[in-house]
């Protein structure tokens, strides 16, 4: 994206990351989750590649492209399963967020804009500045939102935090890791931040 190689770096790992868990996370499940860790998943990477720093790989021309119809697809598939409500309508607008970004970063997009474009790691993208405050906007909740899920709620008093007061708390109890919801929850939080960060470039 375009910014410090620094945030960058940290974008990729980050995006990359995320996206390698929710990979993981499609092995465990009800098939509404497996999908949804699948939308996850492609958007983790696709996030990454987003971040690359141009001194380490510059995209060609046509990969923007392809970013468009990728992510055009995934929003069309979001479409489909976003009248069950819930996490698909958040997919549903990551995806035409990037698809808003890939147009935007678009080497013609730039020189409309009237600045140069040197791949995905300098000068300056379009956008829509309406366009693009509303999604900070809802990135930005969706943030707060999503960190204060992670928060514990206080355990009553008496009851130890993770415990239920009957005396069964070892291992056997808890999910696999793969199926923690918090940790799904702290990916979706990662993401979230990084569309924020990524949006603050257009």
């Amino acid at each position: 994206m375009h910014g410090p190689a620094l945030s960058g770096w940290l974008l990729m790992v980050l995006c990359g990351a995320t996206g390698a868990y929710c990979l993981l996370r499609t092995r465990d499940g009800t098939e509404r989750e497996r999908r949804s860790a699948r939308a996850e998943a492609l958007m983790g990477f696709g996030m990454a590649a987003m971040a690359v720093p141009a001194a380490l790989l510059t995209l060609p021309e046509w990969m923007w492209v392809v970013y468009a119809v990728v992510f055009g697809a995934a929003a069309l598939q979001a479409v489909v399963y976003a009248r069950g409500g819930g996490h698909h309508l958040h997919h549903l607008v990551g995806s035409l967020a990037m698809v808003y970004m890939a147009v935007a970063m678009a080497p013609g997009a730039a020189h409309a804009a009237g600045g140069g474009h040197a791949g995905h790691g300098a000068g300056t993208a379009g956008g829509v500045p309406v366009l693009t405050g509303a999604l900070l906007v809802y990135y930005a909740l969706y943030v707060l939102h999503s960190a204060g899920r992670l928060i514990p709620a206080p355990s009553p008093v008496g009851v130890p935090a993770g415990g239920s007061g009957g005396g069964h708390t070892g291992p056997a109890a808890a999910p696999a890791w793969r199926a923690r919801p918090e940790l799904a929850l702290a990916c979706r939080l990662t993401m979230g931040i990084a569309m924020f960060a990524m949006l603050l470039t257009l």
